[in-house]
């Protein structure tokens, strides 16, 4: 027993240690290294995400830098004297949410974060070559929306949006502006925050035909060009992801200092209000894999990980909100109790109101056990190694509802 509590209090000691920028500071998936480290794709906005995990998982250091040579945006790089040659080149890629997405379904990338699901026609095509994926969702985000900083309007209702949006609207004095004619800016079709617009905002219902309704300069093609538009039209409006505006243009970026968000329903859009769901315009960020990918890849370990709590750590430093709570709480009896712990040959769960999914998690976040439990039922664990582990209970609807520590001894 001795021996048990020993190695629980080396466990418990480093766990969950996230100090940013020193790299290798979280316990990682055993066996990942450069050279079996998967190919990775994703969205725009995910590109900082991307690279923590990687530099996470590898133990490289890393900094955020603004790109002066560049558009003045941000972005997340590792320390260059870590990584081996071409590693985030040839493996870790942002191809844009469309192509990212075609790339996955072609067997061109293992794994990609998406900042939303496949739209209809990449699922037709998927489908017509027989191929499925599993989109799960690990991350939340936002869509804002954003007017020149000489714009007097600083909030608009969720109907005044979609009327600007269908034509009903046209002119800012009808929204308490000043009079002026409304410049609604759209994206690409496919586009990751055109298809979130579509669906999170106008609900796909009455949806307008975005290439014939408006003119070809109306229509932005990448994400930094949103700023610079909006920063010559005083008229203008437009949408961008929550994480992009916070973490990758900031105040400082070319045009960002000449554009302001706006709130929506009086409801500005921030960390909290994402959580907790009182921003209109929330919107889940997933990872996804093609549904024949092997159990035993390092991209579907990954793939698991991100939704344990290490992943979800990581995610939360990135500055994106997790999709479950990062925190393993010591809950009450009358909640989720486990009874004994520590643990020598098993447990009982108690608090449940009906069956729950029960998953067991090693601190490296692989799945040691899945299974359906009912309250006061006996989970046998005599055959695991001594040390900590982590137990998380999902409801009927596969929401988790609540993580405990084990203590193996």
């Amino acid at each position: 027993m001795k021996k048990g509590l020993v190695l629980f209090l080396m466990l418990i000691s480093g766990i969950y240690c996230t100090c940013a920028g020193d790299g290798g500071d979280l316990i990682a998936i055993d066996g990942i290294t450069a050279e079996n480290y998967p190919r990775v794709d994703g969205s725009t906005s995910v590109e900082p995400l991307n690279t923590l995990i990687a530099c996470k998982l590898l133990g490289y250091r890393y900094q955020w830098r603004q790109l002066m040579e560049g558009n003045g945006t941000w972005k997340l790089e590792p320390n260059k004297e870590d990584i081996p040659d071409n590693l985030f080149g040839e493996k870790i890629k942002i191809s844009q949410t469309h192509n990212a997405i075609i790339n996955l379904i072609d067997n061109r990338t293992d794994i990609i974060i998406s900042a939303r699901q496949m739209s209809p026609d990449e699922r037709d095509y998927a489908e017509s070559i027989g191929v499925s994926l599993i989109e799960t969702p690990i991350a939340l985000d936002a869509l804002d929306f954003i007017v020149n900083k000489n714009n007097s309007v600083n909030t608009l209702t969720v109907k005044q949006i979609q009327d600007i949006y269908l034509g009903n609207i046209t002119n800012w004095e009808n929204v308490g502006g000043a009079e002026d004619i409304i410049k609604p800016f759209i994206r690409n079709d496919n586009s990751g925050s055109q298809e979130m617009m579509n669906e999170i905002v106008m609900k796909n219902v009455d949806v307008p035909d975005w290439e014939k309704a408006y003119p070809y300069d109306d229509i932005i093609t990448t994400m930094s060009v949103v700023y610079r538009e909006l920063s010559l039209h005083k008229n203008g409006i437009c949408f961008t992801p929550h994480y992009y505006r916070e973490y990758i243009v900031r105040e400082d970026a070319v045009g960002a200092v000449f554009v302001k968000p706006i709130a929506i329903n009086g409801v500005m859009s921030s960390q909290n209000s994402i959580k907790i769901g009182t921003y209109p315009f929330v919107a889940d960020v997933y990872v996804a894999i093609r549904s024949d990918l092997a159990h035993n890849t390092t991209a579907y370990r990954i793939y698991e990980w991100l939704q344990t709590p290490p992943g979800q750590a990581v995610i939360s430093e990135s500055g994106y909100v997790p999709k479950f709570t990062t925190e393993v709480n010591s809950v009450g009896a009358d909640d989720f109790g486990i009874f004994p712990n520590p643990v020598s040959d098993g447990f009982r769960i108690t608090g449940l109101k009906g069956q729950a999914r029960l998953m067991i998690y090693s601190p490296a976040g692989i799945k040691i056990l899945s299974k359906t439990i009912s309250d006061g039922e006996f989970v046998d664990i005599a055959d695991l190694q001594a040390g900590l582990y982590i137990a998380i209970l999902f409801d009927s609807s596969n929401n988790k509802t609540a993580s405990n520590k084990i203590i193996k001894i």
